[in-house]
Parts: structure tokens; sequence; C-alpha cells
């Protein structure tokens, strides 16, 4: 089953773990705008160039710049594979103006989008996972404060755009919550009832 999917979910749902998971299982590419930003940067693109600058100011890369990445990525995809490419979008859209922009880049591309899945997950369980991962990992910055604050832009920024993909009847909610594997098969379940 080729799947083009956009997979959503607040920081800390395990977006990353299930995308890389799903696209093993279905014979895709998991593209993730953080790893679509390191090669550009690492590449010294002009794209990466631009970003390297917002980052290094500790602001947001504007929506222009992912866009142009996430379009140069997705351009090249095809070209490499032809129009039955197959792929899991981890971390764009994450906001309303970029599901128009990706409507676009599909559009030219002659692409369609399968659907949106979004990983749910109750707030305080995750805020407790980030917490554990930062103590893990050493990230001193990622305080309860700074993490309930990125679970907040999620819900203003990123959430709304479940609601255009439901509206387009083309969102699948998952319980991100459990065993890895068995929020694997729980996605894996919910798109073979979906994509049929």
């Amino acid at each position: 089953m080729s799947a083009r999917l956009v997979l959503l979910g607040p920081p800390g749902a395990g977006k990353g773990t299930q995308a890389a998971r799903l696209a093993t299982r279905l014979g895709v590419e998991a593209i993730s705008t953080g790893d679509i930003f390191r090669t550009n940067i690492k590449g010294g693109t002009e794209l990466g160039k631009i970003a390297q600058g917002y980052s290094d100011k500790g602001e947001l890369v504007p929506d222009e710049v992912t866009n142009a990445m996430v379009r140069d990525k997705l351009t090249s995809k095809l070209a490499d594979e032809g129009s039955s490419i197959g792929f899991i979008l981890d971390g764009y859209p994450r906001n309303v103006a970029q599901v128009t922009e990706l409507d676009v880049i599909l559009k030219e591309l002659d692409v369609v989008l399968d659907g949106a899945v979004e990983l749910t997950a109750d707030a305080d369980v995750v805020a407790d996972r980030l917490l554990k991962r930062a103590q893990i990992e050493g990230r001193v910055d990622d305080t309860e404060d700074v993490i309930r604050h990125r679970l907040d832009v999620y819900t203003q920024q990123t959430a709304p755009i479940a609601a255009v993909y439901a509206e387009r009847k083309a969102l699948v909610r998952v319980d991100g919550l459990g065993e890895i594997d068995e929020v694997t098969e729980r996605l894996l379940d919910a798109l073979a009832t979906t994509l049929g």
C-alpha cells in the first residue's frame, strides 16, 4: 500500500518514531522537516543559509523558507521516483497557511494526498514523557514551563490543521499512548480501513 500522508500530533506524541516505523511498513519515505533543515544547513544551500540565520538568532524559520524546502524535497523525490511516490510528512504542515501551500505544491506535482493521521495524547502524559526525555538526554532547556509552552503553541497553531483535514473527511485520529508496537499496529489498522 503506497501512501501519501501528513502525520500530526503534539510534541512528545512519538511522531518521529511512528513516522519511521510506518514508512518501513508501507515502503515509503518519512520526510521530516527537521531532517530537511539539517540537510540544507549542512549542505550550505541558499535555503539552508537563510534557515541558519534565523536559527542562530533563536527565531523560527519563516513559512516561505520551510515551504520552499519542502517543495524542493518533494520535487526531487518525484523526479527520482515518478508519480507513484509515497511519503509521510512529519512536522509539516505546522499551521493552516502551510496546509494551503502544501495543497499548491502537490497540485503542481500532480500528486494527491491520501490523508492526515493525528496521533492523540493527553497533555499531562506528554509533558511527563518530554521531561523524562530531557533528563535522560541532558536537555537542560526543556523545563516544564518550556514544554507546556510548546504544547500550547501546538494547540494554537498546529491542532487547527486537524480540523481542516477533518472537514475534508481526510483525517484519522489514533491514540498515540501505549507501547510503541501497539501504537504502530493501531496506525496500520486505521490506515488499512481508511486507505483500503
